[in-house]
């Protein structure tokens, strides 16, 4: 299985048309869909079934399509590191960010680091934690910011800071209305919750809960940020997020959880199995230096 046949795969199935994936691709039909009938001889398996007007994808097309895009983009990073080898000081920085305080962080690092380096590119990609670390364990990512905790066997690094925890609120609901910018952890007690998915994450939440003697109603468990404010734009529950993923809008308010207070803290890390990139691990010296000069 070569990697330009994956190539052509994937624009198959981004086309659902052998006819206009040829097209695009600058070939003739014929040879791309012997192509793509030597793919399926070669693995055993059907990618596609094929319609009259269009092709759809099988589960074990829709598998190769995810590995195959995992697949290109390691190619091409790895291009990319190998030709800027040949300029010093220069490469891509691949940077996984979870939400929250972590893209304000790297940017302020970017900022820095772009003085000393202005040769070294950037390339971040947003995600809940776990989806950060797998690609910084599939070698898409060479750092990447989450939220504790993590796996320490396969993964170091060292923390860059941390943030409050907040409940989102629609400003129809009674809690909004409470002065002040807090909100006890007790007052959230038997209110439907929207929280991250992240199974540390639902963990701790019902760890704060059990500290009042009370269980968590969670109503909802989400990835994505935009996700939970739509829903609670819609006085579907509450939601509980890091703060700085709050957006100011005419919808909520957002108040911090206190009484216990609660914080997330961010972590700079990178895998144990994989070597960094030169410029990858200036990166991650220049932020470990940074931090250091700021706490003396």
């Amino acid at each position: 299985m070569e990697l330009r046949t994956l190539r052509y795969f994937a624009v198959v199935a981004r086309e659902k048309n052998i006819t206009r994936a040829a097209e695009l691709l600058n070939m003739s039909q014929p040879p791309l869909s012997n192509q793509m009938h030597n793919l399926e001889a070669e693995l055993g398996v059907q990618l596609f079934v094929r319609g009259k007007r269009r092709l759809t994808l099988t589960p074990e097309g829709e598998l190769l399509l995810r590995r195959a895009h995992q697949l290109l983009d390691l190619e091409e990073k790895t291009r990319q590191e190998l030709a800027d080898m040949l300029g010093g000081m220069s490469g891509t920085v691949n940077l996984g960010l979870v939400e929250g305080r972590a893209p304000y962080l790297a940017a302020r690092w970017i900022a820095g680091f772009q003085e000393e380096f202005p040769r070294v590119r950037y390339n971040l990609w947003n995600g809940s934690s776990d989806d950060v670390l797998d690609r910084l364990h599939k070698g898409l990512a060479d750092l990447a910011v989450i939220a504790t905790p993590y796996d320490t066997e396969h993964v170091e690094g060292f923390s860059v800071g941390g943030e409050s925890w907040v409940a989102m609120i629609p400003n129809s609901h009674p809690l909004a209305r409470i002065p002040g910018s807090e909100v006890p952890l007790a007052s959230l007690v038997g209110q439907p919750l929207i929280v991250p998915s992240r199974k540390s994450r639902i963990l701790a939440i019902r760890q704060w809960f059990g500290e009042i003697g009370q269980e968590p109603d969670i109503l909802c468990e989400m990835s994505n940020y935009v996700d939970a404010v739509a829903l609670t734009e819609q006085g579907v529950g509450i939601s509980i997020f890091p703060q700085t993923t709050f957006t100011p809008n005419d919808l909520l308010v957002s108040k911090v959880i206190t009484h216990p207070a609660r914080q997330v803290e961010y972590v700079l890390v990178w895998s144990k199995e994989q070597t960094l990139s030169p410029a990858a691990e200036e990166f991650r010296n220049y932020v470990q230096d940074m931090l250091e000069a700021a706490r003396q």
